[in-house]
């Protein structure tokens, strides 16, 4: 008989914190071409939370579990399965609902396995913004090493994981935030330049790059931000949005537009790994990735830590401002 396991559910969307609820599900049988994992790490992202709320790209048939990410456990494998075994540590793939004890999933779909080392918990954070990071610096300008980028909420996940990235890649970065306080964290980020977002951007970021040429500017809020960062960037260059924190539409002038020739555009990693035809980049990008979060170059804060029972309360630390890491569940107990 398939085992009743807890998960957290939504049947409607609204508030965050108020919709999603605690379940008993039954997990189900495994198939031939599946994997039984046990979930001991999920992550909470700020796609979640729109997702909660009705307002991400892909909503899904309610009701659903919540969760695009984590890190699970082999339980059983299906008869046709060869690849895994009992035991095994592995990226869940993604968009599988996360936040539970308990899933089943395509064997085809896993992509990465990982050894009895290493940190768990960042491990667990490696299917969604260490990608995104990826992207936003390799796929939109041809970067070389020397160069500056500027980014704003340079404290979040994605914005750790992008001074990470560009020092080992040997890039140098302004880090734009909307507080004061931050420094340390940029910092241990490996971060260049850490300054206060303002209408005097332009000015301070000139001086703090020796009138430094930016040609990429990343763009996580959104609003008047997004004319800020175009504004410190030199004629030709692109700004990319992956966020609206400030919950606006983008802001660029027409000035900037046509008399400077700035561009604009964004980032999804959902439409990257839809793509087909990148598998084997994907794949590899993966793998880098993997490498330099087991070296322990590539890690992101965590603020907190929740079991499955206290799911609300978790959903509203992570709908917080002001934190300066990430909120992850552990279905399983501690990890």
């Amino acid at each position: 008989m398939a085992p009743v396991k807890k998960a957290c559910r939504f049947a409607r969307t609204g508030d965050p914190a108020e919709v999603v609820e605690l379940v008993d599900l039954v997990t189900g049988d495994t198939g031939p071409d599946d994997v039984l994992l046990d979930v001991l790490v999920a992550a909470i992202n700020p796609s979640h939370l729109l997702t909660l709320s009705g307002g991400y790209g892909i909503q899904p048939e309610l009701p659903a579990v919540p969760g695009t990410e984590g890190l699970g456990r082999v339980v059983e494998v299906g008869s046709d399965v060869t690849d895994y075994k009992r035991g095994d540590l592995v990226m869940i793939p993604p968009y599988a609902g996360t936040w539970r004890q308990q899933l089943i999933v395509s064997a085809r779909h896993i992509r990465l396995t990982f050894p009895e080392i290493g940190d768990l918990q960042q491990l667990a954070m490696l299917m969604a913004n260490p990608p995104t990071a990826w992207l936003l610096l390799r796929s939109i300008v041809d970067l070389k090493p020397g160069d500056w980028i500027i980014q704003n909420a340079a404290n979040s996940a994605v914005g750790q994981y992008v001074m990470q990235l560009a020092h080992i890649y040997g890039l140098k970065t302004v880090n734009v935030m909307r507080r004061n306080g931050l420094e340390e964290v940029v910092a241990q980020a490996s971060g260049d330049v850490c300054i206060i977002d303002g209408d005097d951007l332009k000015a301070r970021v000139t001086e703090a790059t020796d009138n430094g040429d930016i040609r990429l500017a990343i763009d996580a809020v959104a609003g008047d931000a997004t004319q800020r960062l175009a504004d410190c960037l030199g004629d030709g260059a692109t700004v990319v949005n992956y966020g609206l924190l400030s919950g606006d539409y983008c802001l660029l002038s027409p000035a900037n537009i046509v008399f400077r020739a700035i561009r604009l555009q964004g980032v999804w990693l959902t439409t990257w790994l839809r793509n087909k035809s990148k598998v084997d980049e994907q794949q590899a990008v993966y793998e880098e990735l993997k490498g330099y979060v087991l070296e322990g170059r590539l890690k992101a804060q965590i603020d907190a830590t929740y079991p499955l029972e206290k799911i609300k309360d978790a959903v509203a630390h992570a709908a917080q401002g002001g934190r300066n890491g990430k909120i992850l569940l552990l279905p399983n107990g501690d990890v």
